[in-house]
């Protein structure tokens, strides 16, 4: 099996949290988070835990094949999300970089510049693109959460949302040369998806997503039929396994193959039928990150994907 897919990097960004807890400032749209507030011995169990399913997880990426950059997240700016940094930036083939406008103001500060340093001095980099002065405007699209990209066909899927701006996306394809392809949604609590990546991705060979939360039906069959246009089998998933971040799986390269990262809980719930046609093209990957879901995010969230060509 030819495994290497443009789709699918070799490599990933992780940020292991030392005071990870689930964020009160994003809790108002994310329907996924717990809300349950912790303080004393128990805020610092929950912070360890956290810290264990990091290490554990870039561990068990590494022994797969995959590359993975872990920096430490200490907590001195009081970053509770610093976890999910596929919101704050992204790569992209041809060397290129975007930084993005944050909804929430706490995790305006996951931004770092040691991790695009490290970027530009491991892979080739030949700009940063810089959309966080939107945040300025109240416009914001918060990264490979707001937007799910096929990087084969050109396509940003995007569920409309406070975090998922018209205005930013068309500056983003304008400038990466995507479509978008915009949708409004509604979950289990009657609310819009805050991040498209809870309900969707798109792997080299299938797609896994939500259909029944495309509010509209004519809307709907076009991103089915988008989808399946691309050569890809689409693999519908039911409201509870979206609660149970089924859609929140990333396809990496990894050394003998494809592999589909995603939460134990995910890979828990699929049924037999959807694995088996999953598992024709990637290897699933699950990984056990129960305390990380506590803050409304699973394993897509957790891994910004490397698109960059590596120095030599």
């Amino acid at each position: 099996m030819n495994f290497h897919s443009i789709q699918a990097p070799r490599a990933v960004v992780m940020i292991r949290p030392h005071r990870f807890h689930p964020n009160p400032e994003t809790a108002a749209d994310n329907a996924f988070q717990c809300t349950a507030g912790a303080s004393g011995e128990r805020a610092g169990a929950i912070a360890e835990a956290a810290r264990e399913e990091v290490s554990r997880a870039a561990q068990t990426l590494e022994d797969a094949g995959v590359r993975v950059h872990l920096f430490d997240d200490f907590g001195e700016h009081g970053t509770p999300d610093s976890v999910f940094p596929n919101n704050w930036f992204s790569t992209h083939a041809g060397g290129h970089v975007a930084l993005y406008p944050m909804y929430s103001g706490n995790r305006r500060r996951e931004r770092r510049t040691d991790v695009i340093e490290m970027l530009k001095s491991e892979y080739c980099v030949e700009d940063v693109i810089d959309f966080s002065g939107l945040e300025h405007d109240e416009v914001f699209l918060e990264g490979t959460g707001a937007m799910v990209l096929d990087h084969v066909a050109r396509v940003a899927y995007t569920a409309r949302s406070r975090r998922a701006d018209p205005v930013a996306l068309a500056r983003f394809c304008r400038r990466f040369e995507f479509e978008p392809e915009c949708f409004d949604t509604t979950g289990a609590d009657g609310r819009p998806i805050y991040h498209t990546n809870v309900m969707m991705s798109v792997a080299t060979e299938f797609a896994l997503v939500g259909l029944d939360m495309i509010n509209d039906a004519a809307r709907r069959a076009e991103i089915h039929q988008r989808l399946e246009r691309s050569g890809r089998t689409v693999i519908g998933l039911e409201p509870e396994q979206i609660g149970d971040f089924a859609g929140n799986a990333i396809e990496l390269s990894a050394r003998d193959g494809r592999v589909l990262a995603l939460s134990q809980r995910a890979f828990d719930c699929l049924t037999a039928q959807q694995r088996s046609v999953i598992e024709r093209s990637a290897q699933l990957l699950p990984l056990k990150v129960p305390t990380i879901e506590m803050a409304g995010g699973s394993v897509r969230c957790m891994l910004a994907g490397v698109h960059l060509e590596k120095r030599h």
